[in-house]
């Protein structure tokens, strides 16, 4: 659903009752993050992980945000990660220099993974030509996918849009 704010100008709304890839609303939830913010209160954020999740689309602007988000948690976090900290970091990655980097200090944890995610096994062997093309490949997959989510609902909404008066 999307609309614009009366009274708004230029501010649009978008509200997705369920997120491709992402659990239902009520995990979410109990999930969330929440932020003190001057003059507005507590304000509730999706978790990282969720927002991570959330972010993978086709929209080109995404991609960046994603590799912002893990690696300034990453810098964050560092000196003292926890176990999810880490699974978190090897799974969710975009930068193929961190994530050998992180391979090497979490080799372990690593391997374990290699499981889940095949391009940890190019990580794991340093081949930094290799990680990059699994990283491309694992967007392309996920905008791919995106974009097939999307089709009926953008169907639906332009159909919304034309029956308005």
């Amino acid at each position: 659903f999307c609309c614009e704010a009366p009274g708004m100008v230029g501010l649009r709304i978008d509200l997705m009752s369920r997120m491709r890839g992402c659990p239902p609303f009520a995990t979410l939830w109990r999930r969330r993050a929440e932020v003190e913010l001057p003059e507005i209160g507590v304000v509730a954020l999706l978790s990282l992980p969720d927002l991570v999740q959330a972010k993978k689309t086709q929209r080109d602007k995404d991609w960046p945000m994603i590799r912002r988000l893990v690696e300034v948690h990453y810098l964050q976090n560092r000196a003292k990660p926890n176990f999810r900290q880490v699974r978190f970091w090897l799974t969710e990655c975009r930068t193929a220099p961190l994530l050998i980097e992180l391979a090497k200090v979490f080799a372990v944890e690593c391997r374990r993974l290699a499981r889940k995610r095949p391009l940890l096994e190019a990580v794991l062997a340093g081949n930094v030509a290799a990680v990059e093309a699994g990283l491309l490949a694992e967007e392309l997959a996920q905008r791919a996918a995106d974009r097939e989510y999307c089709a009926p609902l953008r169907k639906e909404l332009q159909r919304w849009r034309r029956q308005r008066p």
